[in-house]
């Protein structure tokens, strides 16, 4: 029986070993990068242009420079005289200002005009819920956005969510907040109290209740 005990702490001992050293080859994954959005109010909200964004650039008097264009994955869009443009975290008017400096090296005085016509804007601005919704989903910021707004856009809340349980998480400055929020007040019992603004870059968690 003794020997039987001491085989079994050599077995534990070895696994034990084995593990320590596997996990000592393991890389570290890196850390994700938390992007503040550059909205801190509903008052001051500019679209800023994404990844998958759908640009129309009008350069005046030069239509053979006009098109459209859809933003790569990398953030760039490549003209018909210029490549790898950076596009992503811009606002439009920006954008159209940074495009006229570029094509003044090879035009007199352009003129440039950008729109956005299929709007998916960059992580760093997208507003995700996760946990007990219907369709949990990040969606693109719109303007004025509120909770309920939202909400309803992931298709309310699952039978088993604990919606008065549920939190909002905000980048603030470079960090991070968390807020209370009574989903099931707002939607199953419609107090219009609960409702609150959404701001680009929240992030919604709604767990599950315990029964």
């Amino acid at each position: 029986m003794i020997a039987n005990r001491l085989l079994k702490v050599l077995v534990l001992a070895l696994v034990t070993v084995t593990l320590l050293a596997a996990c000592a080859r393991t890389p570290y994954l890196p850390r994700a990068t938390v992007h503040s959005s550059m909205t801190t109010s509903v008052d001051n909200y500019q679209y800023l242009i994404g990844p998958n964004d759908t640009l129309t650039i009008f350069v005046w008097r030069n239509p053979e420079l006009s098109g459209s264009f859809i933003v790569r994955p990398d953030g760039k869009i490549s003209t018909s005289l210029v490549e790898d443009v950076e596009v992503s975290g811009k606002t439009p008017t920006q954008l159209a200002r940074d495009i006229e400096q570029i094509l003044g090296k090879f035009i007199r005085d352009p003129v440039v005009t950008v729109s956005v016509t299929n709007f998916v804007g960059p992580y760093s601005e997208q507003v995700r819920v996760i946990g007990e919704a219907v369709s949990p989903q990040a969606i693109a910021y719109r303007e004025y956005m509120t909770l309920l707004d939202l909400m309803i856009a992931v298709g309310g809340l699952t039978e088993y969510a604990a919606g008065n349980n549920a939190k909002l998480v905000r980048s603030v400055y470079g960090g991070q907040r968390t807020y209370r929020i009574k989903l099931d007040d707002l939607i199953r019992e419609g107090n219009i109290a609960a409702n609150v603004d959404i701001l680009p870059g929240d992030i919604i968690i709604i767990p599950e209740a315990w029964f």
